[in-house]
């Protein structure tokens, strides 16, 4: 007898059970929606928060089995075998000065590497501005050489979008999961079962990853979005692994290269060059060196 699934190894995301787990009282989320196929969760996201902002309030959440054209930094796109990843985005209508609102990428980023550590056992960690990294093991000579104990890939990526025209933005989160070396978009990347993860399970893990994002977001608001009265500059800055390393930088008019030294109080990465000046850089591609990624 045929199943609906189509591949057993990647069932799909049980609506039902992720929003009793995620609604019910006293959790912060208002909304959760689950679509079987979707061009992009965050255009979807924010064409719907624009038409009904009532309809969508702060924390609603919108997930998608199969994302067919995901977005990314810089207008790339990408998308990812059925039922591999998640493709999830999360409308926010922080209370807080927009100045602040820069942190919001680096709290969800440091949100998944936490989740992606507690329920994977995986090492993760965030790559400036946006990118979640984790530690692979060896896999022979058909995998990308290895560079060291410093071995890490991509694993997923973060993209925030203001909601045109109302105090609120959307967070996309793509994190790849069951994805085999050849469904990978680029050598450089991997996804939590190649990085040896406990668990494949995608009900599992977006629980996870959108509860750490929750539980950051609501501190930070509590705040007033100042991360150090909320308590998370720590855990921020030690979960940015660009932090200490020698990088160079893409900038639209040209790169940055240097050692990152710190995280400013807005959220900038700051990069000190060769001839001891300072850059305080609130975007930018970020290649660390001799990582491979």
């Amino acid at each position: 007898m045929g199943t609906p699934w189509g591949d057993l190894d990647r069932p799909p995301l049980r609506e039902d059970a992720l929003r009793a787990a995620l609604l019910a009282p006293p959790g912060p989320f208002a909304r959760l929606d689950v679509a079987p196929r979707t061009g992009s969760t965050n255009a979807d996201l924010l064409a719907a928060a624009a038409a009904d902002p009532a309809g969508y309030p702060d924390l609603s959440v919108l997930a998608t089995d199969h994302q067919v054209a995901g977005r990314g930094r810089l207008a790339r796109t990408w998308q990812a075998p059925e039922r591999s990843s998640i493709a999830v985005s999360v409308l926010l209508r922080p209370d807080v000065p927009a100045r602040r609102w820069s942190w919001l990428p680096l709290l969800a980023g440091t949100a998944v590497a936490a989740a992606v550590h507690r329920v994977a056992g995986v090492r993760a960690g965030v790559k400036w501005p946006n990118d979640v990294l984790v530690e692979v093991p060896d896999t022979g000579p058909d995998d990308v050489p290895d560079t060291g104990p410093d071995d890490v890939r991509k694993v997923a990526g973060i993209l925030a979008e203001a909601v045109p025209g109302q105090g609120a933005l959307v967070v996309g989160i793509g994190l790849n999961v069951t994805q085999t070396r050849a469904e990978l978009p680029v050598p450089t990347a991997t996804s939590l079962r190649l990085a040896g993860s406990a668990t494949t399970d995608r009900d599992t893990v977006l629980r996870a990853v959108l509860r750490a994002v929750a539980d950051r977001y609501v501190r930070w608001v509590a705040a007033d979005g100042d991360v150090t009265a909320s308590g998370l500059a720590a855990e921020v800055r030690e979960s940015c692994w660009t932090l200490g390393r020698a990088v160079r930088v893409v900038l639209p008019a040209g790169e940055v290269v240097g050692t990152a030294e710190e995280l400013d109080d807005d959220g900038r990465l700051v990069v000190r060059d060769a001839a001891g000046e300072r850059h305080a850089l609130s975007a930018g591609d970020v290649v660390h060196a001799g990582v491979g990624t």
